[in-house]
């Protein structure tokens, strides 16, 4: 298959550093809104990034679900491969990308679990049939084919009727808390725009297991 005819322009305008707010996450906000807005499929969709303690990358696309606590938020299966991978090694790379704005951002960072009440609250959130799956689903192992996962589905429906479904002790939050976010703006003749937010001179780097947040960013701009 012959793919190096398959291209497009991209002219839906520039990136300055005059554009962008101070605050790295303001601007992550900023540009979430403007996907959501312009009506692009899946405009919390991202592709994220994980490896293990040996260093052997996954990657995998999920749904942001909020931008809080100084980071991007997921919900998964804590003993997923992405559940075991953010414990053995907590650093990560998340990409969204909306063709329709000719826009991708990329954020690298530590990964964090979230509180147990954040993830109670999201969860008591979500629909019936999705609280019920999270349930049923060994994420990540292999089983035995579709039968054995919907018996599954029906034997927490069991359990669960008539009463609200808790969250289970293995699912809940993972937060991205950045360490660099680079917007990516589509431009002509693949000269596009990258502007990178980096830690200002003086910021200490992040450690795993720390609260700490970059509070100072340095706007660069990058070669496309």
């Amino acid at each position: 298959m012959d793919l190096s005819g398959q291209r497009r322009e991209y002219e839906r305008g520039g990136l300055d550093a005059g554009d962008l707010d101070p605050d790295a996450l303001v601007q992550i906000e900023r540009w979430m809104a403007d996907a959501i807005s312009s009506g692009t499929a899946e405009p919390t969709a991202a592709a994220l990034a994980t490896a293990n303690a040996s260093g052997r990358p996954s990657v995998r696309t999920v749904l942001v679900k909020a931008i809080s606590g100084g980071g991007l938020v997921v919900y998964t299966n804590l003993d997923s491969r992405k559940g075991r991978e953010a414990r053995e090694n907590p650093w990560a790379a998340l990409t969204l990308t909306w063709v329709e704005l000719s826009r991708q951002l990329r954020v690298e960072g530590m990964i964090e679990p979230v509180s147990p009440e954040e993830s109670d609250a999201y969860f008591a959130s979500r629909p019936r049939g999705s609280q019920l799956g999270a349930w049923a689903s060994a994420q990540s192992q292999v089983i035995p084919d579709r039968a054995w996962l919907e018996a599954r589905l029906a034997e927490v429906a069991a359990r669960f009727e008539g009463v609200d479904v808790p969250r289970p002790p293995f699912w809940g939050g993972l937060r991205v808390v950045p360490h660099e976010v680079e917007l990516w703006q589509g431009r002509a003749d693949r000269l596009h725009d990258r502007l990178a937010y980096v830690p200002a001179d003086g910021e200490p780097p992040l450690e795993p297991g720390s609260p700490r947040r970059i509070e100072r960013w340095d706007v660069v701009r990058r070669s496309p």
